[in-house]
């Protein structure tokens, strides 16, 4: 019955069933919703999560070794237009109040999850995703559990037990220039700067892409694991091809608190102890990156205040130190205020000046303008939703999509403003590409 709620006999937490009851007013609920049957339960401790998802679509979120793997697929949900993430945001909340729920652990991450990844432009023409695994085998605090999904169609098979395998071949790919070589993302930098001096917006982010191919039967598992290992302080994630490992998180929810990640400012590491000391010192000091910085801050501040309360950040962005780059960051904490979920925030920011500019209209339609390419789900939201509405997001950044073929696309960017210089912003593309092409290379 449309607007029916199954609850699950250990009950929900006490967010989960407000989220229920929001959910389930008369008319919510599309009479074509799937039905869901989840069940979580601990499981002794695997050590690799990435051994376990598919080598051909594997689904992970991981940072440090605790995170999601997903096998298989058992619903499958796509967005487009400029209302994906709103429609996204409606449509799970339909699947999350029709499913019945089994989780005693009540954790982030345990029971109905989803991951997620969606595209930077409105008008893209690659779609947006939810997908909700088969099985879910995730690790946080010390605790592993194991999550099978099915759809409530009368059958009782055993959900599959995930298991690890080896990865496959080694194999090796060159990315060249794509669509935007390095002259031309030079000439629309200096375009860009032009703009920005004539008073037409205050900072644009353009970026450019690589090209390659990998055998149609390539493991990801290879990139992924490379990723992880090289990068373990960043998310990690695979999803619907899309693969990466971003440092910047755009937004997390858990139990009413708010929290997000802003990058923006980026200097390369310097060969030796004192020059990446210098390297930081000089990124701090640096006006043209402490003003990038500030635009980047304010617009997420700008979209969180309308679902916030007491939000606090750092007086002064601090510098964030990963293996090939330093960046300029700020943590951002808060409190919800009201019902919006983690899709209905990744909404509320997206996109940010970190990724598109300031202010943000002229930003994209300068990127519309300039950049010849298609981003694609790149410098869009990409995370994880559980059935309470709480996750947590990062920007797609440092990645590439992998198409069922085999064609590679990498892209990477820069914030430009009235001092940007286009040699040297290439020179940070440059820097930025580096984690896709050793992950692939």
């Amino acid at each position: 019955m449309p607007g029916s709620i199954r609850q699950s006999p250990c009950g929900w937490s006490s967010r989960t069933e407000a989220y229920a009851e929001r959910v389930t007013q008369p008319g919510t609920l599309s009479s074509t919703v799937q039905h869901l049957i989840v069940e979580t339960h601990q499981v002794d401790d695997i050590r690799s999560l990435i051994a376990l998802v598919d080598p051909l679509a594997p689904l992970l979120w991981l940072r440090k070794g605790c995170g999601l793997a997903g096998i298989g697929e058992a619903l499958r949900l796509e967005f487009s237009g400029p209302n994906r993430m709103q429609d996204a945001a409606a449509a799970w909340r339909e699947v999350a109040a029709a499913a019945t729920v089994h989780d005693a652990l009540r954790m982030p991450g345990t029971g109905l999850v989803a991951f997620g990844t969606f595209t930077f432009a409105d008008q893209s023409d690659q779609s947006s995703v939810l997908i909700v695994p088969q099985a879910v085998i995730g690790r946080r605090d010390g605790v592993t559990w194991l999550t099978s999904i099915r759809l409530d169609d009368g059958r009782t098979d055993a959900p599959r037990q995930p298991t690890a395998t080896a990865l496959g071949p080694e194999y090796r790919v060159t990315l060249t220039p794509g669509v935007e070589t390095a002259a031309g993302f030079q000439a629309h930098v200096a375009e860009a700067v032009g703009r920005i001096l004539e008073g037409d917006l205050s900072k644009v982010v353009l970026s450019r892409d690589l090209a390659g191919h990998i055998p149609a039967d390539a493991d990801l598992r290879r990139v992924v694991s490379d990723l992880a290992l090289g990068y373990p302080d960043c998310w990690t994630f695979a999803v619907d091809g899309l693969i990466g490992s971003s440092p910047e998180t755009l937004v997390g929810v858990q139990d009413g608190s708010v929290t997000a990640r802003v990058l923006a400012g980026t200097a390369s590491r310097g060969a030796d102890a004192e020059s990446d000391q210098q390297a930081a010192v000089n990124l701090v000091t640096s006006s043209k990156d402490q003003d990038e910085h500030q635009f980047a801050v304010q617009s997420v501040l700008s979209s969180l205040r309308p679902h916030t309360s007491h939000v606090l950040t750092s007086e002064m962005p601090f510098t964030l130190k990963l293996p090939n780059l330093w960046h300029l960051a700020t943590d951002i904490e808060g409190t919800l205020t009201d019902d919006a979920t983690s899709l209905d925030l990744i909404d509320a920011l997206h996109p940010t000046a970190a990724v598109a500019g300031s202010p943000t209209p002229a930003a994209v339609a300068l990127i519309a303008e300039l950049e010849p390419f298609d981003r694609g789900r790149y410098a869009g939201p990409v995370g994880w939703v559980g059935a309470d509405g709480d996750g947590e997001w990062a920007i797609a950044l440092r990645c590439a999509q992998v198409e069922p073929g085999g064609d590679v696309t990498a892209y990477a960017g820069g914030g430009i403003v009235g001092e940007s210089v286009p040699e040297k912003e290439l020179t940070e593309t440059r820097m930025k590409f580096r984690p896709i092409i050793d992950a692939f290379g």
